[in-house]
């Protein structure tokens, strides 16, 4: 992979998860950035990891927050004049608000409601503060940043 000269990479994300976290950024084959992933990359840390990189773009807050959801282990490089000027580690947050769509069709939070989601961050998932449903599985089809 190569170096870049602005944007963010994102590390130390558990194999395999790369997709996922490309769908949280709203990144698909439609895309006009200038992305970069790495797969199964041999990691002391994990066994194997994925790294994804993005050209020009440095992620909000929400996006980190539920990146944390999927790869806690992750790490958030901000990339100015082709140099690391930020190093993070995500942090799980306690809550995320208006980031992901509850699978309940009856709960407050859905369309048409004037209610912002709000799920309470669980070790294995996230559960509605509204109506207690808990996603633990495929938790990037319910985003909606």
């Amino acid at each position: 992979m190569s170096k870049i000269e602005s944007g963010t990479v994102i590390d130390h994300i558990a194999g395999g998860h790369a997709p996922d976290v490309l769908a949280i950024l709203g990144i698909d084959s439609s895309t006009d950035e200038v992305v970069s992933v790495g797969m199964n990359v041999p990691s002391d840390r994990l066994g194997r990891k994925d790294v994804v990189k993005i050209e020009g773009r440095e992620l909000s807050q929400d996006e980190v927050d539920v990146i944390s959801l999927i790869a806690p282990a992750a790490s958030i490089n901000i990339i100015r004049g082709f140099a690391v000027a930020e190093k993070n580690r995500v942090e799980r947050p306690d809550f995320v608000e208006g980031v992901l769509s509850c699978p309940n069709r009856n709960c407050i939070s859905t369309e048409g409601e004037p209610v912002a989601s709000r799920f309470a961050v669980l070790d294995d998932g996230v559960r509605c503060v509204y109506c207690e449903t808990i996603v633990r599985e495929q938790l990037a089809d319910h985003i909606s940043v």
